[in-house]
């Protein structure tokens, strides 16, 4: 029997037990259900059960997990959002409710009441006197096959099989959460992970704020937008690429620190490290530098280590990572120097082309990488799989950088950071740029390379450079990829392990 073939009769068969159920004037789907404990709450009441003792009554609900009849009584297993229980049911306790019993499959939702006891192997165990049918399930879940072990998980029990394809996992993120309880951790972490972040900036006077998703300019990054068309003006909107430029519109308003976690879109390719669609946290604080970001963004995620790990030493992909500050401080131009031999503001670009082909990295020998781009694959190459150990690079030079402001001892660099992990990019920020005529001249510049064919390049915003004719104090500004963190603290390979409902191709 193919395995679609088994689905289908096994679907046949719970429809016949739905209709079986209202044929009895069972409704399989309720409107709501009371209980007085988790199954974890359930548990710690029976702890100090002994011998043939009688527990406290126990009203729970969950997933029924497991289930196994023997005549006139049934075994099974009640799991919740925290843990999973032993139910027993007897035809002489359940009187008129036995027939329901004979109608469950796993997945169904049950709400039972009983009092705990313990069975002759020392399992608390609920003896169900009363049954409700919260929810019918029509199909199975893909569980797999579980099996007592030594060395299973925390409650000795392995699973073989079940839900593995990880393309499936994340287009049927419900059954892949319904039956990984691990992958449900991942996502409790996430938000806790999150919670801390505002906590911590609200807890330095930062305010928390909401700036447009659908924007009539986009800009504050390099990339494609998602356009779409706003049919009451009759105008394309864009979903916003970063939050930027309304952020500082907001110090320009008077707001010293502010901060945004949200949703940000662009229209490029998909890896492992990106979706289309993903979350960031951007923060800036008037009167600052990017010196003084560097210090918070060290203060935060050396304090949100130390909040998972009770340390501030984490272990990902088999690599003991020290988040103890300070950081190490790499200059942009004298790592890659260090690392290459090459010192990319007075090398020409072929000599930098040659020293990427003689190291096997970037593209093509004939390719004719130039400007920041061949600044950055030089990066790529040479400096970024160096930053193992969290490490700030700094420093970077002025044609990677059309928003940063030039720095302040060496006019050929501007003054950035981002800081790197297990040579994966988590951050970026700037000393902001607040003279609005440099602005408008480096938008004007931008709209050069736009029309030479960069589609990455800024859009020119009128509305920005005159916010900053009004005056913008010195400004420090970072932007977190809360994923990409999320993925570090959680020892996750990939983007959509951290996403609950990553981007994928339509089914077929």
């Amino acid at each position: 029997m193919t395995d679609a073939v088994e689905r289908s009769y096994v679907e046949t068969a719970r429809r016949e037990k739905l209709a079986a159920l209202r044929a009895r004037g069972v409704e399989p789907f309720a409107y709501r259900f009371e209980r007085s404990d988790t199954t974890v709450e359930a548990l710690a009441r029976g702890e100090s059960l002994a011998g043939d003792a009688q527990g406290p009554v126990v009203t729970v609900a969950g997933r029924l997990v497991a289930f196994r009849s023997a005549g006139k009584t049934a075994f099974g297993h009640l799991a919740d959002q925290v843990g999973r229980v032993q139910l027993y049911f007897r035809r002489d306790v359940l009187g008129e409710d036995w027939d329901l019993v004979s109608l469950l499959d796993l997945d169904d939702h049950l709400g039972v009441t009983g009092p705990l006891f313990r069975t002759r192997t020392g399992e608390i165990t609920i003896r169900v006197e009363s049954l409700t049918l919260l929810a019918k399930s029509l199909r199975p879940l893909p569980r797999g096959k579980e099996q007592k072990s030594e060395d299973g998980d925390g409650d000795g029990r392995t699973v073989y099989g079940g839900l593995v394809d990880p393309e499936v996992r994340y287009r049927q993120r419900y059954a892949d959460l319904a039956v990984h309880p691990e992958v449900r951790a991942v996502f409790q972490l996430r938000a806790r992970i999150v919670s801390w972040i505002r906590r911590f900036l609200d807890s330095r006077g930062f305010l928390e704020v909401e700036t447009p998703i659908l924007q009539p300019l986009y800009g504050g990054a390099m990339a494609r937008p998602f356009v779409t068309h706003h049919n009451a003006l009759d105008m394309p909107l864009f979903l916003r690429i970063a939050d930027e430029l309304y952020l500082k519109r907001l110090i320009v308003g008077g707001f010293e620190r502010v901060y945004e976690i949200g949703h940000d879109f662009r229209n490029e390719g998909m890896d492992r490290t990106h979706n289309p669609e993903f979350t960031m946290l951007e923060c800036y604080q008037a009167y600052a530098d990017y010196g003084d970001i560097m210090t918070l963004l060290e203060e935060m995620l050396a304090g949100l280590v130390r909040e998972l790990t009770g340390g501030m030493r984490l272990v990902v992909g088999g690599q003991d990572l020290d988040f103890t500050p300070p950081w190490p401080r790499v200059r942009f131009v004298e790592g890659i120097l260090e690392a290459s031999g090459v010192d990319v503001l007075t090398a020409s670009e072929e000599e930098m082309r040659q020293r990427l082909r003689r190291a096997g990295a970037g593209t093509d020998e004939g390719d004719d990488l130039a400007g920041g781009r061949l600044l950055d694959e030089m990066f790529k190459a040479f400096l970024e799989p160096t930053c193992v150990q969290p490490t700030f690079v700094i420093d970077y030079p002025k044609p990677l950088s059309p928003l940063a402001r030039v720095h302040r001892k060496d006019p050929r660099l501007t003054e950035r950071f981002e800081l790197f992990v297990l040579g994966r990019e988590l951050a970026n920020a700037f000393s902001e740029l607040n003279d609005p005529d440099d602005q408008q001249a480096r938008f004007e510049d931008q709209g050069r390379q736009r029309a030479e064919g960069d589609d990455e390049a800024q859009p020119y915003d009128a509305d920005y450079v005159r916010a900053l004719t009004y005056g913008m104090p010195p400004t420090g500004g970072l932007g977190l990829g809360i994923d990409r963190l999320v993925m570090l603290l959680t020892n996750q390979a990939s983007i959509r392990d951290v996403i609950l409902f990553p981007a994928m191709r339509p089914e077929g």
